[in-house]
């Protein structure tokens, strides 16, 4: 992270263009990602927002903010230190707040909040290392730390640290373990489902009380048949 302040926006710019080249296949161009990105548009406007944020030119700063964020709905504060190489897919409904610490090579997805939890005062906002994946809707709050290479699942509320190459999951966030080894995929498709999770779970629990009571366990699947069949039966009548 501490490279960022190292470079140039126009070295940024190009290696946040690279980003979005490489993580988005329905990038066609560069010429695409530049006009027609929303994402870019809200980090390219960032960039020079927070070049005049830091040398105190606030007010120009914060209408260049104002103004990114009424055309992309994606509203960074300039304050906020961000690195290079990240990636804003789709972007409407993000929100990053005013000490927010982003990584280098970070995806973000529509609608998720970096924000506070409204307690904290100077540094409230969430630090965000390296090669982190952050899906749809999720919200990160606090100051807290996403560790290097984590995945943060879709509709995720995270409240804690995460340590590096976790997933998390769920309300609120749980980390997912996966044989404790590093998650080497970006691809949030392929993250863990925890409502999913959850029924399997479940079903496991009615199948070994099912046992310890004696009672036959019906599978729905192998039984489909017969199951919709007695399912359908019209209430009060009998069979002849």
């Amino acid at each position: 992270m501490s490279q960022k302040n190292k470079m140039s926006i126009k070295e940024m710019l190009k290696l946040d263009l690279k980003a979005a080249m490489e993580k988005d296949p329905a990038a066609t161009s560069i010429y695409c990602v530049k006009h027609y990105y929303s994402g870019y548009k809200a980090i390219k406007a960032y960039r020079y927002a927070h070049w005049y944020y830091e040398r105190g030119m606030k007010c120009m700063a914060r209408y260049i903010s104002a103004k990114a964020r009424h055309k992309t709905g994606i509203e960074i504060h300039p304050a906020a230190k961000i690195g290079y190489g990240v990636f804003i897919d789709h972007g409407s409904g993000v929100v990053i707040g005013e000490t927010c610490e982003i990584g280098n090579n970070v995806v973000i997805y529509q609608g998720v909040t970096l924000g506070g939890t409204g307690k904290d005062v100077g540094k409230r906002h969430p630090t965000i290392e390296d090669d982190v994946m952050i899906s749809c809707g999720a919200k990160v709050l606090g100051p807290l730390t996403i560790g290097k290479g984590s995945k943060i699942g879709s509709g995720s509320v995270v409240l804690k640290s995460v340590p590096p190459y976790c997933t998390v999951v769920g309300v609120p966030g749980r980390i997912v373990k996966q044989d404790g080894e590093r998650v080497s995929d970006m691809n949030q498709i392929l993250l863990p489902d925890p409502i999913l999770e959850e029924f399997r779970r479940l079903n496991s629990r009615i199948v070994e009380l099912e046992k310890k009571c004696g009672i036959k366990t019906v599978s729905v699947q192998s039984d489909s048949k017969e199951f919709f069949a007695e399912a359908e039966k019209p209430i009060g009548k009998e069979e002849k």
